[in-house]
């Protein structure tokens, strides 16, 4: 697996798809990944330090874990099908033990923003998207 950071966000309210871009850490692959114009401001508010009156989806979600005493470890973008990315939230309890839930990776990353937790990209999927993106 390949440790990413969120590199950058490309938000154009005129479109309903927007971009973001994870960077390898260390290193100078990049994965771009198209997402909804919602998780794209969920993630940007976060990062920008907006702190809004009353939480919002992704921060209710993460509240509930660690109500829950449990953390998020890491995120994992795991899966590039039909040009579609698929993710896992790897969600670790108060007992050490490891749950695996599958999500959208916007969603992972929205999450993973707030935790601060690791992003990672199975190495498949980098060449993957660096094969689509070629071709395009």
């Amino acid at each position: 697996m390949i440790e990413m950071e969120l590199n950058k966000i490309v938000i154009n309210e005129k479109r309903h798809d927007q971009l973001i871009v994870l960077k390898e850490k260390n290193g100078e692959r990049i994965l771009p990944i198209v997402i909804g114009l919602n998780e794209a401001s969920a993630i940007k508010l976060k990062i920008s330090g907006f702190n809004p009156p009353r939480p919002l989806t992704h921060d209710l979600l993460h509240a509930a874990i660690e109500n829950l005493e449990a953390n998020i470890d890491k995120i994992i973008i795991d899966k590039l099908e039909e040009n579609t990315f698929h993710a896992k939230l790897v969600i670790k309890t108060k007992s050490g033990e490891s749950k695996v839930i599958d999500a959208r990776p916007s969603d992972s990353i929205a999450l993973a923003v707030r935790a601060h937790a690791p992003i990672f990209v199975e190495e498949e999927v980098v060449k993957q998207s660096e094969i689509f993106n070629k071709e395009k």
